[in-house]
């Protein structure tokens, strides 16, 4: 799965590019890029302290014992349980209207799907492995973002 999400991601680059600069495909509003400007600078602070909170992230789905791996429920994981992909949603839609692409932001809708069901499937991995898990999913009922899913 990691490896479709990259080439999807890198398409998504791709396409963005030829549609925003090359052809100009898509005429998207300046009031629509001012927004998703805000909604990409919204996603920096995201990731970054999702990166200070959880010294366990890895880009493969895995329990890292040799680490003493443990449930991380500080910071923005009090409000969702997968941040990181939750600062992925505001990046991609923040990206692709900033540039100002339809094309992107269909795009950016499609990786989100992925990174969803990525974070479904690591929720599985994790109930299975590691230890709180369960606990920690019925205090934090949101995976990614907060009141909605």
């Amino acid at each position: 799965m990691l490896a479709i999400t990259a080439v999807a991601f890198f398409a998504w680059l791709a396409v963005m590019g030829v549609d925003a600069v090359r052809y100009q495909w898509s005429h998207v509003p300046v009031v629509v890029r001012t927004a998703g400007a805000c909604l990409l600078v919204a996603s920096f602070p995201t990731f970054f302290s999702t990166f200070r909170e959880n010294r366990f992230l890895s880009p493969a789905v895995r329990i890292q014992r040799e680490r003493a791996h443990r449930v991380v429920d500080t910071g923005p994981y009090r409000h969702v349980r997968h941040p990181m992909y939750g600062g992925f949603v505001l990046f991609a839609l923040g990206t692709a209207l900033m540039l100002g692409s339809w094309y992107g932001t269909i795009g950016a809708l499609c990786l989100i799907g992925l990174v969803a069901r990525r974070a479904v499937l690591e929720e599985r991995a994790l109930q299975r492995e590691l230890e709180g898990y369960d606990a920690y999913m019925r205090r934090v009922r949101y995976r990614l973002v907060p009141h909605v899913w």
